[in-house]
């Protein structure tokens, strides 16, 4: 019923910036809290920052100061802006949306979906 679909991973050097898109599609009644993640491989997948629908944030200890997550609401879509990026950053970034979706005209239901993931390497 959503779909998820993550852009703007890349290789980037030390210092340098990217920006991530998250766009949510279906039948979305709403969008709740949007959340950005990250794994590498042989670690479980971190949080790196979130975002309630009133926009309220969240983030992870090793990004704060350089990473800014924002959201449309108009455009279903999610963002995280990426600065002063370190080679410690390199991982596959997933993005997660909370989801009130409809089912039937009038019946709606609510349930966690994932984006596919999207590279980001950072090089030294």
């Amino acid at each position: 019923q959503v779909q998820l679909v993550e852009s703007g991973g890349g290789l980037v050097q030390a210092g340098g910036s990217l920006r991530l898109s998250c766009a949510a599609s279906g039948r979305i009644r709403s969008i709740n809290a949007m959340g950005w993640y990250r794994q590498t491989p042989g670690k479980q997948r971190e949080l790196v920052a979130n975002i309630s629908s009133s926009g309220s944030t969240n983030y992870a200890d090793s990004v704060k100061g350089r990473f800014t997550i924002s959201r449309d609401n108009a455009k279903n879509t999610g963002f995280l802006q990426m600065d002063s990026l370190k080679p410690e950053d390199t991982a596959v970034y997933y993005c997660k949306a909370d989801v009130t979706y409809f089912i039937l005209l009038s019946s709606s239901r609510r349930a966690d979906y994932w984006g596919q993931g999207t590279q980001v390497t950072v090089s030294s």
